[in-house]
């Protein structure tokens, strides 16, 4: 973050300190002092992110095995499909409800967290319990029980980051970059599991709930003991550095508060027309990403490949994706240019999917190379779309629901993913998706490039937010 970037937040603060002092009783901190910031914010780093993108990891995983399990070992009979007995529309129905709870339950959730519970016992409470669903999973031998067990998996699927706005977005990225790395472990564990399909008179894909699944309530360990909950309950921190990291959040904006919101910031959060294309964008974003977490394999065994090594073909596309999104996080908050880099994005990744709907349905290396375009397109757009619905909250105490309504669409948007990859059009090449996903693709990059027009507009006219203060919205 550069010198001019923190004067405009300072002045808009109206704090602008030259050195750590007292101003009547209260400690006011040099946010100038780089050196202090640098040590500060790689500390926060090393302790948070590590477990918090190792927490979506396996969140990804949990959501995307039931695409896995939908292919693995389909050669012998003995796929999750086959074995209960389901149709491709009780397979769609089945993820759809996983997504409709994810919709439903996410703004509780995080009501429940931001008002009732500690963030880290709340969330170990949410792994442990779809932890659990997901090893119960492995004894599904029917359609009632995938559809029933599948929304309570939903239900608990559905964190708080201590860093000001402009810093947030490679935060974000590199933790939403866990779900392309869950895509990638996800496809290896598949293709080694899918060898064991009949040892212990299990079929492969009961092994692949069974072990992500003991991954996730392990996990429950590290959360308690591991996460804390906001700075002044941090032990790595000093005293002194708790107080300069809370001062710096909100000075700076950024994290959760306790303070009550009113109703004009509410309604203004939820209903304002550029708050709902920042929601707009998020859900055409993650059709494309719904399409690559819950269909990649299925893709993939379109392309002429076995079940078992099309587990293996999908590793490629998220190792790009999971680069692409690292970089673009970076480089969105590096340049303050959040809007530019989606755009580029969505394009890239729009035209993987039309480029894929338009080839030949055996042109299998062509459209293979179109899935890597592909990967480059949702998911790094997905972390700089996430950090800046934050960024520009109409007010700082409604973030929790702006947060929420966000991830809402995303689950909207999935059930529209479960949709259009119809078995059908399978030796066409699975045109609905392809030209779904680029339409899709194609609207995020409108709307981004609008909300970036439209921002700069705000800088220049000096428009304030929805308590009357003055604010930097970021690009």
């Amino acid at each position: 973050m550069d010198k001019l970037e923190v004067d405009h937040y300072e002045s808009a603060s109206n704090a602008s300190p030259k050195g750590d002092s007292q101003i009547d009783g209260q400690e006011v901190y040099d946010f100038n002092d780089k050196a202090r910031v640098r040590r500060v914010v790689r500390s926060i780093d090393l302790k948070i992110l590590p477990l918090c993108a190792f927490m979506y990891l396996l969140n990804y995983l949990d959501r995307g095995n039931i695409g896995n399990s939908k292919v693995l070992n389909q050669e012998t009979g003995d796929d999750l499909i086959q074995r209960t007995h389901m149709t491709a529309t009780g397979y769609a129905v089945a993820v759809s409800l996983f997504s409709l709870a994810y919709a439903l339950f996410e703004v509780p959730s995080n009501w429940i967290m931001k008002r009732y519970v500690r963030p880290s016992r709340w969330l170990a409470t949410l792994l442990f319990c779809w932890g659990v669903f997901t090893i119960g999973f492995s004894g599904v031998k029917t359609y009632a029980e995938v559809v029933v067990l599948r929304f309570f998996i939903g239900v608990f699927e559905a964190i708080t980051f201590w860093y000001p706005v402009e810093e947030r977005s490679v935060r974000i990225a590199f933790v939403l970059a866990s779900a392309t790395a869950a895509g990638a472990f996800g496809g290896c564990i598949a293709y080694g599991v899918g060898h064991f399909n009949g040892a212990a008179g299990l079929e492969g894909f009961r092994w692949l709930f069974i072990i992500e699944g003991l991954l996730t309530v392990l996990c429950v360990i590290l959360v308690v003991c591991f996460l804390p909950d906001y700075p002044s309950r941090a032990k790595f921190l000093s005293d002194d550095d708790k107080k300069f990291v809370e001062a710096r959040i909100r000075v700076k904006g950024g994290g959760y508060t306790n303070e009550r919101s009113t109703r004009k910031e509410i309604l203004e959060t939820v209903f304002s027309p550029r708050m709902m294309a920042h929601y707009l964008a998020y859900m055409t974003d993650c059709v494309p990403l719904g399409s690559l977490t819950f269909f990649t394999p299925t893709i993939v065994s379109g392309l002429g490949y076995t079940s078992i090594r099309a587990q293996l073909m999908t590793v490629p596309p998220w190792i790009v994706g999971y680069c692409a999104c690292l970089f673009l996080g970076y480089s969105a908050d590096r340049f303050n240019a959040r809007g530019w880099h989606i755009t580029a994005s969505s394009v890239i990744g729009g035209i993987g999917w039309l480029t894929a709907g338009l080839l030949p349905q055996d042109a299998y290396i062509q459209r293979y190379g179109c899935l890597m375009l592909c990967a480059c397109g949702a998911f790094p757009s997905s972390g700089p779309l996430s950090a800046w619905v934050t960024c520009n909250v109409p007010s700082i105490v409604t973030m929790g629901i702006a947060t929420a309504l966000n991830n809402s669409c995303a689950g909207v948007s999935q059930v529209i993913a479960q949709w259009i990859w119809k078995p059908a059009e399978a030796h066409k090449g699975y045109p609905t998706g392809n030209f779904t996903c680029a339409a899709c693709s194609f609207a995020t990059a409108i709307i981004a490039v609008c909300l970036r027009l439209h921002y700069g507009r705000l800088n220049a006219l000096g428009a304030t937010d929805a308590r009357g203060d003055q604010r930097v919205w970021l690009l």
